[in-house]
């Protein structure tokens, strides 16, 4: 939490970095309250994926174990889950413009990711395996509009800088072909950094771009064999409780929508 707090209060300083300020007529957002609609690409950093892989390879060899003839055996066969866990998550919440270039909004959203595969046993019967990984956020989000003088691709402050705060709501959870692991409740389950560009306006509607990483680990108060077969000698492993995490990447898209617009300002140069 030291960290994130020194990193606040870095992000708050940048304004004041500028030796010459110029307030421009475009800013990256002129109303002092707006609605927002978010959605995007995630990569999810859920690196328990290989439990579930490990699942399906020990059902699939002993799939091909129970073929007694070769045509049973090319009978078999099986898929593999992606090595990749991508998901669109979709947010909606309210933006409030705090002072000028300073935004604090507040967003719920909903991230889902189903993964599924199929083996076929001897005697070409179908068994479908999967896996889904869901999750409600909350979240708190600073947000800093650069000066042009620091960064700009021309004279106008389109570039920004957020940082964010998750917190997950009942609702999260992983459910598979064998069980469900639900999410206990967390004081604070990650944040996340990002930096973002308006794309383009139009009236009261503007349109973000961001890329950035989040950080975010749900803990459960059940093991993973509640969800998944573990095949391991080690027990201790087994009874651990289950932690997963659903941050990593994510390039995402924020239409805002302005309710209360503020006054515009004259350009001033010092």
């Amino acid at each position: 939490m030291k960290r994130l707090f020194f990193i606040l209060c870095f992000l708050c300083s940048w304004n004041a970095l500028a030796g010459e300020t110029t307030v421009s007529n475009e800013k990256p957002e002129s109303a002092r309250l707006s609605l927002f609609l978010q959605s995007g690409v995630s990569f999810l950093g859920f690196d328990d994926r290989d439990k579930f892989q490990e699942a399906v390879d020990t059902i699939y060899n002993d799939l091909k174990t129970e073929a007694r003839t070769e045509a049973e055996s090319l009978a078999v066969s099986r898929q593999d889950f992606q090595k990749v866990n991508l998901a669109i998550p979709l947010y909606a919440g309210l933006q409030a413009q705090l002072l000028d270039n300073h935004f604090l909004s507040l967003g719920m959203g909903f991230i889902y990711d189903n993964e599924s595969i199929v083996l076929t046993d001897k005697s070409e019967k179908t068994h479908n395996y999967h896996y889904t990984l869901q999750a409600v956020p909350l979240f708190l989000e600073y947000r800093l509009a650069i000066p042009s003088s620091i960064i700009s691709l021309s004279d106008s402050e389109l570039f920004s800088v957020s940082l964010r705060f998750y917190w997950m709501l009942p609702g999260t959870e992983i459910y598979s072909s064998w069980g469900v692991l639900k999410a206990e409740n967390s004081p604070l389950n990650g944040f996340g950094l990002s930096l973002g560009y308006l794309i383009g306006s139009w009236k009261g509607i503007k349109i973000y771009g961001d890329l950035g990483f989040n950080s975010i680990t749900i803990e459960s108060n059940k093991p993973y064999s509640t969800i998944v077969p573990i095949y391991t000698k080690d027990t201790e492993t087994k009874e651990d409780n289950a932690r997963w995490d659903l941050g990593g990447l994510q390039l995402q898209i924020r239409v805002s929508f302005g309710v209360i617009e503020s006054k515009p300002k004259q350009t001033e140069s010092k």
